[in-house]
């Protein structure tokens, strides 16, 4: 069993094809295992943290790349060829990408782990951008922003990273056509991406992840590999840190059994795919502070609410903790799991279907408009 109160869990994904994404997650290795009951902050960190890195999801395109430079592109593809940053499930529309080996078995691990919290590192830019990548009529991408139920929540944790990096805040892109105020940027506000890992941690995962662009160059000369992580190192940890915002707790039944699938949210942040406890009944919401209404639900019974008073708790290192006791269940939940299909696409397709008044009204005023 894990730890009571439970270990949120950071991850952070380095370098599929990048050096300095994989040399700045390795120099963070070293320096917490070196800091450990050296460094009272990052002691209490590891205590309180379950910290999972991958320094490198695509080896073979690091190792494809022999002759590196600024924008050399070859190792962004696998063995085969394909993206891994194009090849996950889409929320928004029908990804036709094979599923390569690699990104299986980074969906797996997303699975069988409960992770809140994540970063993937890369090159080419700097700034730190926040889901999500793709969009439609539902998060509001004809307006140029693809907006989340959680979008303060991304925005406070791409500030984070960038106001604690030596000049991401600055907001200054690689040419003077490109600009990111504050260092931070929605992604699809950016460019439009299809099958990419941080809609999908967000989506199917429960776990919320940005995406770091962390140097210009692609390829810096190994002298310049020690400069980059000094510049990122103050970022990288206030990040992990912001694992414990929020909320956490643990569902049980009338015996004190955990209830593994009830589902956990934020009235007013629901999720496509609901947010639910794992096998050990429990589960975690990123909320800045403020006052929430928390709605548990086990399946075939009344939902429970609780209203909850969030302080900034990254500082203490453990979220606030509330727990829900269902006395009339003594059963345990069955699995349940969203597929891995459009969601989003659904839920517009659902929305148009309930609202055909609205659409004849708005077609009237127009021909009104038109005739007069």
């Amino acid at each position: 069993m894990p730890p009571t109160p439970p270990s949120p869990t950071c991850t952070a994904s380095g370098a599929r094809w990048k050096t300095v994404g994989r040399e700045i997650l390795l120099h963070l290795i070293e320096f917490l295992v070196t800091s450990y009951r050296r460094d009272p902050v990052i002691t209490r960190l590891l205590n309180n943290t379950q910290i999972h890195i991958m320094p490198t999801m695509n080896p073979d395109g690091f190792e494809a790349t022999k002759v590196p430079d600024c924008y050399y592109t070859r190792g962004r593809y696998n063995k085969n060829g394909e993206d891994l940053n194009r090849n996950f499930p889409d929320a928004f529309e029908n990804n036709n990408a094979s599923i390569q080996p690699e990104t299986q078995a980074v969906m797996n691990w997303i699975k069988n782990e409960t992770f809140v919290l994540s970063a993937n590192l890369h090159g080419g830019a700097l700034v730190a951008s926040y889901t999500f990548d793709n969009g439609n009529s539902v998060t509001g991408s004809s307006k140029g922003y693809s907006r989340s139920p959680d979008d303060d929540v991304f925005i406070h944790l791409a500030k984070t990273y960038s106001f604690n990096h030596a000049s991401m805040y600055k907001g200054m892109g690689c040419d003077s056509r490109q600009t990111f105020p504050e260092g931070i940027t929605n992604g699809y506000s950016w460019y439009q991406l299809e099958g990419g890992m941080q809609d999908y941690n967000y989506v199917w995962g429960q776990c919320f992840e940005i995406t770091l662009e962390l140097s210009c160059c692609k390829y810096p000369p190994a002298d310049q590999l020690e400069k980059f992580w000094r510049d990122n190192k103050a970022a990288l940890i206030e990040y992990i840190k912001q694992v414990h915002l929020g909320v956490k707790g643990q569902v049980t039944d009338r015996n004190g059994n955990p209830i593994p699938n009830a589902i956990v949210e934020a009235k007013g942040r629901p999720h496509v795919c609901p947010y639910r406890t794992n096998e050990h009944g429990e589960y975690f919401l990123l909320l800045l502070p403020g006052t929430y209404v928390i709605n548990a639900t086990v399946p075939g019974f009344k939902s429970m609410l609780k209203t909850v008073e969030i302080p900034d708790t990254t500082g203490n290192f453990s979220a606030l903790k509330q727990d829900f006791s269902f006395s009339e269940v003594s059963i345990r939940s069955r699995a349940a799991s969203c597929p891995k299909t459009p969601l989003y696409q659904d839920l517009e397709r659902a929305s148009a279907a309930t609202k055909p008044t609205l659409h004849i009204l708005v077609l009237m005023t127009v021909m009104l408009v038109i005739f007069k």
